[in-house]
């Protein structure tokens, strides 16, 4: 792990001396003049030895000697300026690296990092490079005639469950309006199952708008709110493995939806689909089921007007919090238990610390652990390879280098971070301006959402999608389905996904200095802020919907 302890020592082996080594040079003697001995009588005579002492290329006395001198002076003089500079240059060089500290000094649990000039664009895209491309996944215009068959017509009712937290669902209810699409079936509304971590019961109705969602979608699929009346034995359907369709591949095309899971609706005329996360690939499906699923995301899919009304009064809240209107960054901080849990890799901290850790992750994942001896190298792999969550001390470096000052004002989108206010601290010493939707909410304007936990994920979901600059901090729905909207947006707001494999370098280097580091990060990120981007082979649609639900502007 990449600790951010840093000290003036470590940077002694870094001075370098000065580009002109004088020790080489040797002023008082020259290949110009001849030391060698003569020895024979007749070459004695031949050189009186008024002569002996003279050099091979002897001026005539026509020039003087006193010229000779004065020539011979300047250069000497102009030598020894030249390499008196040269001296001051190194020893600057020398002073600034010992004295530069490695990136921040720290001081106990409090990262100084010196000042970054704070750039023009740091708060949005530049327009030119977001104007080319413009949304285009809305329902049909013109009013045509919708080719959907009445719900008695269609070739049978397909039901899935939704499961995980709220993203996670959000994803699986526009697949599952795609695969209705597919297959030309009637969708019946998707129940939001219960999350063994979440422990949420929260049911479509509570979270979604039903109404917008079944009328945007009416040209599109036929989708019912509840299981048809004849079909009497409704616990059959989430029970009877004779009403379940269990072995969907993820990322399956539509071919094989049409291939195994039609004539299986066909005969019983109604079946669930479970597992259902990530059951429908991206490029393996046509265009126009891409497109649908955009549609469902950015316009059928709305929180309930009462969870929009809160998150529009938090970030506005947000952007007054000092008396005048200002932007705001939104930061998704993944840094809870379970994330640093599971992702396996190792993070700064005691040794009881890290031993509470081992027992955290053989009691959860005992299979992955096994016993313990690999762990050191799989640590070291992923995070050389970027797959290990930012600590928020190593994301408070990373703004500070993109120019961001101590008064950005920043909402944080988070769990309970592992290790507390402590682990917290770098982050808030150097950014104070931290708050969260409980700072800017009473706890009465706040208490009809705790009801069902995936409303309080919406809240974060909307202040988020609203910030002027959103900051990831590692992979996971939340943050793909917010770049991917934002993109859809018009590209204009920044979503900042940082280079973790990059920063991970950086952060172990011990012999990079700040300046080095803040080019490398500005460099870097230049690409990464929710820009245009073309899609790729096996891309993932929800964090960039470019190419199928975007066109050319």
């Amino acid at each position: 792990m990449a600790e951010l302890r840093h000290s003036n020592s470590s940077l002694g082996s870094r001075s370098s001396s000065s580009p002109l080594r004088t020790g080489d040079e040797d002023t008082s003697s020259s290949p110009l003049h001849d030391h060698s001995p003569k020895s024979g009588d007749e070459h004695e005579e031949r050189h009186p030895s008024r002569d002996r002492d003279r050099p091979i290329w002897w001026f005539p006395p026509l020039l003087g000697d006193d010229l000779r001198a004065k020539k011979s002076s300047k250069v000497s003089i102009f030598l020894i300026l030249f390499l008196a500079v040269a001296s001051l240059i190194s020893v600057y060089g020398i002073v600034n690296h010992l004295n530069t500290p490695y990136l921040c000094k720290k001081d106990g649990i409090v990262l100084n990092c010196p000042h970054v000039k704070e750039s023009a664009s740091r708060w949005e895209n530049p327009l030119s490079a977001t104007t080319s491309w413009k949304p285009c996944a809305e329902r049909r215009i013109g009013g045509g005639v919708s080719d959907i068959l009445p719900e008695n017509e269609t070739n049978g009712y397909v039901f899935i469950h939704a499961e995980g937290g709220l993203n996670q669902q959000r994803i699986a209810i526009c697949n599952a309006v795609a695969v209705a699409k597919i297959m030309n079936a009637t969708l019946i509304l998707p129940v939001l199952k219960q999350d063994q971590i979440w422990k949420d019961q929260t049911k479509f109705e509570d979270i979604f708008d039903v109404d917008h969602f079944i009328d945007y979608l009416k040209d599109d699929v036929r989708i019912v709110r509840d299981i048809p009346d004849w079909f009497t034995d409704k616990t059959e359907l989430f029970s009877s493995i004779r009403r379940t369709v269990k072995n969907i591949p993820k990322y399956a095309a539509a071919q094989f939806y049409i291939d195994n899971v039609l004539p299986r609706i066909k005969e019983k005329k109604i079946m669930a689909l479970k597992p259902f996360v990530d059951r429908l690939g991206y490029d393996n499906v046509p265009q126009e089921i891409n497109r649908l699923r955009c549609r469902v995301n950015y316009h059928a899919l709305k929180f309930l007007p009462e969870i929009e009304q809160m998150a529009d009064s938090i970030a506005s809240r947000m952007r007054n919090r000092t008396g005048n209107p200002n932007p705001y960054m939104a930061l998704h901080l993944r840094f809870e238990k379970g994330m640093v849990g599971l992702s396996f890799c190792d993070f700064v901290g005691t040794r009881e610390e890290k031993a509470r850790m081992a027992e955290y992750r053989q009691k959860e994942w005992p299979r992955r652990f096994k016993n313990g001896s690999h762990l050191w190298q799989l640590a070291l792999q992923k995070r050389k390879e970027g797959r290990c969550p930012l600590e928020p001390g190593e994301v408070a470096v990373i703004l500070r280098a993109m120019g961001y000052p101590k008064e950005t004002q920043i909402y944080v989108a988070s769990g309970q971070v592992y290790g507390g206010q402590n682990r917290m601290a770098p982050l808030r010493n150097m950014f104070p301006n931290l708050v969260t939707k409980e700072d800017l909410a009473g706890k009465e304007e706040l208490a009809s959402f705790r009801k069902h936990v995936t409303s309080l994920a919406a809240l974060d979901f909307l202040v988020c999608l609203k910030s002027d600059v959103f900051v990831m901090t590692h992979g996971g729905n939340f943050a793909k389905l917010i770049i991917g909207a934002r993109r859809y947006m018009g590209h204009r707001q920044k979503s900042i996904k940082p280079d973790k494999g990059l920063m991970s370098k950086s952060f172990g280097d011990p012999y990079m200095g700040w300046a080095t580091f803040v080019e490398d990060v500005v460099v870097t990120h230049q690409t990464r802020t929710g820009l245009p981007e073309e899609t790729f082979p096996n891309y993932d649609l929800w964090e960039n919907p470019l190419t199928p639900c975007m066109c050319k502007a």
